[in-house]
């Protein structure tokens, strides 16, 4: 099996089972602990929002002292930070945005506290920012002109990008899309969206995107797909995973525990293109797992990668996929003489079948 390095959203495992119709279940981890169980986990990176580490309103003294903390965890168990970001979404200050707000002094301390983030992702060794803009949307139209807001949104990049550069940081900017939740329409709603909004930047080669795939699902497209976008402009610049049901609330699931079909062709999709960076895992333990739970949905995670990965090298050795699959590339070097029969068969009924006897285990030769 081929080495992949797997990585969590620290969030993901101090996430106390609240939702929005009930109190924690659970004791929160800290994120010191979170790393470390990661690491004793046979986990290789995590990701964080700067908040999971240093709570806002943490003074210089106790920000230096959490991050050393937190080195010293890193270099005693070589886990690494792939990617970091800030939690502006939670805060009542941002309640109408925080780069896209309608008072110019919201908008400035949002830049300002990314910036801070920034610092600490860079102290951390993160190669990657990731901006989730989880309030840069709107639920009353009325109230802003979606133009003003993407003119806001692109100074704001231009702005961190240009931060960067002059500090000398090796660290890239991202942005995830998302079509909604927290607010009513999210402006960057999916990866054509961020890709549209990139070329419109200074400097478009330092931002790229991180696909989720729930986030794909809710706006009821193909993930897949959504992440093939994203690798064939070259912008994938990282991966969220995680399962979820249509066109529903934002679930979180673990990866596997929906759309079982869709999560292995984006798993098809990463191996087949031989991707190399980190399987990053954003869900969210369910609200009835206790601390032991936790633990188990790490391992549920990775495992249910790796179950699909085996699943893509057994589809790709498999002696009828392959013929199938040679007759297709085969139409395309038909000579370019006579009619095109329009009754013509395609044979992907049975192609698709074989997914599914693939994918549950029943495939008889």
């Amino acid at each position: 099996m081929p080495t992949r390095t797997f990585s969590f959203g620290l969030w993901t495992l101090m996430n106390a089972g609240a939702d929005p119709f009930g109190a924690p279940t659970r004791a929160p981890l800290d994120a010191l602990h979170a790393i470390s169980g990661l690491a004793a986990h046979s986990v290789g990176a995590f990701e964080l929002h700067a908040e999971d580490l240093i709570p806002s309103g943490s003074s210089g003294a106790e920000r230096d002292r959490m991050i050393r903390e937190a080195r010293a965890r890193m270099a005693d168990t070589g886990i690494v930070c792939d990617a970091c970001g800030s939690s502006l979404f939670t805060e009542p200050v941002f309640k109408d945005g925080a780069l896209v707000s309608n008072e110019a002094r919201v908008r400035s301390l949002a830049l300002a506290r990314y910036k801070d983030a920034i610092d600490v992702g860079h102290l951390l060794g993160a190669p990657l920012f990731n901006i989730w803009g989880g309030r840069d949307g709107s639920e009353v139209e009325a109230s802003r002109s979606p133009i003003e807001a993407l003119k806001r949104l692109r100074d704001a990049f231009n702005n961190l990008a240009d931060y960067i550069a002059r500090q000398g940081y090796a660290m890239r900017l991202s942005i995830e899309p998302k079509p909604n939740e927290p607010r009513g329409d999210l402006y960057i709603s999916t990866v054509g969206h961020a890709l549209g909004f990139i070329a419109t930047l200074e400097h478009p080669d330092r931002v790229g995107v991180v696909p989720e795939l729930a986030h794909a699902a809710m706006a009821g497209l193909n993930p897949a797909h959504e992440v093939a976008h994203a690798l064939y402009a070259g912008k994938l610049f990282g991966l969220h995973l995680n399962a979820q049901r249509p066109l529903r609330f934002d679930q979180d699931l673990r990866f596997g525990g929906a759309g079982l079909k869709d999560s292995f062709f984006v798993v098809k999709l990463l191996e087949d293109e031989n991707w190399p960076l980190p399987r990053t895992f954003d869900a969210h333990p369910y609200r009835t797992t206790d601390e032991q739970g936790v633990w188990s949905f790490v391992q549920g995670c990775i495992r249910a990668y790796e179950v699909l990965a085996d699943k893509v090298a057994q589809f790709n050795a498999d002696a009828e996929v392959r013929t199938l699959l040679a007759e297709i590339r085969e139409w395309d070097h038909t000579a370019e003489t006579g009619s095109v029969s329009p009754h013509r068969g395609f044979a992907y009924e049975r192609l698709d079948h074989l997914v599914f006897e693939i994918l549950t285990g029943t495939r008889v030769h």
